[in-house]
């Protein structure tokens, strides 16, 4: 036994019991970081500060490694299953406060394709960033991707493939929506291995992202600017 093992979280100040939770986010450990959420709001943290500072605040450092090549997709999905965990908890404490979002964002798999591990880790790292995030699954044809735009008004619109062969069908979901004069409302992000920037600016999309952690970065870029422009 490590002496790790012997750390009680309710026993750590705040500031310490907030590093903790930064290496138990790390390691993709839900339990710990549910009783580190809950022992926090006991002590009367707000929800929202729990979730920037310590959930958000330990996925950034997930992220940044998951980019820079220390950690991998594995890692990240223990990782964004101990932060769902802690979202779990304040999710409708932050519906309640009324908590500011940082973005909507709607995302899914396109028309034949039936891929989801990098779709599924963009929307854990744009949760884990305080984006809401709306995941319509695999496979998606035009008419679910306008349903739930129509629906969500998010501010992004993610599509994802991993098949050459299905690459394409992103250009008809977009030029659908040029087409409905709907295509200036949302930030459209896509990604996938076969894909590349080339790729993404031929179909008119307004980024492409290689992995989950650009995505994040890219998305957060874009709701910023989009947000200056409104209040400009």
């Amino acid at each position: 036994m490590s002496e790790d093992d012997d750390i009680i979280l309710s026993e750590l100040d705040d500031e310490e019991l907030v590093q903790q939770m930064f290496d138990d986010l790390y390691d993709g450990l839900r339990e710990e970081i549910e009783e580190g959420v809950n022992i926090l709001l006991e002590r009367g943290w707000a929800p929202y500060k729990i979730l920037t500072e310590a959930l958000v605040g330990g996925m950034t450092i997930v992220g940044a490694d998951f980019r820079d090549g220390i950690l991998f997709v594995p890692e990240v999905l223990l990782a964004a299953n101990a932060m769902k965990g802690g979202m779990a908890i304040l999710k409708p404490l932050l519906a309640e406060t009324g908590a500011p979002r940082v973005g909507k964002m709607v995302i899914g798999t396109v028309k034949g394709d039936i891929h989801d591990i990098g779709k599924n880790l963009v929307s854990m790292m744009m949760e884990g960033a305080g984006f809401e995030v709306v995941d319509l699954g695999i496979n998606n044809p035009v008419e679910s991707y306008l349903e739930a735009l129509e629906k969500e008004q998010p501010d992004i619109l993610g599509m994802s493939a991993l098949l050459t062969t299905t690459m394409p069908y992103m250009k008809v979901v977009i030029d659908t929506l040029v087409e409905q004069g709907k295509r200036d409302d949302y930030i459209v992000l896509v990604g996938g291995a076969p894909l590349n920037e080339e790729f993404g600016k031929a179909i008119g999309a307004d980024a492409y992202c290689r992995d989950a952690a650009v995505a994040v970065e890219t998305a957060k870029d874009f709701v910023g600017r989009r947000h200056n422009q409104m209040n400009a």
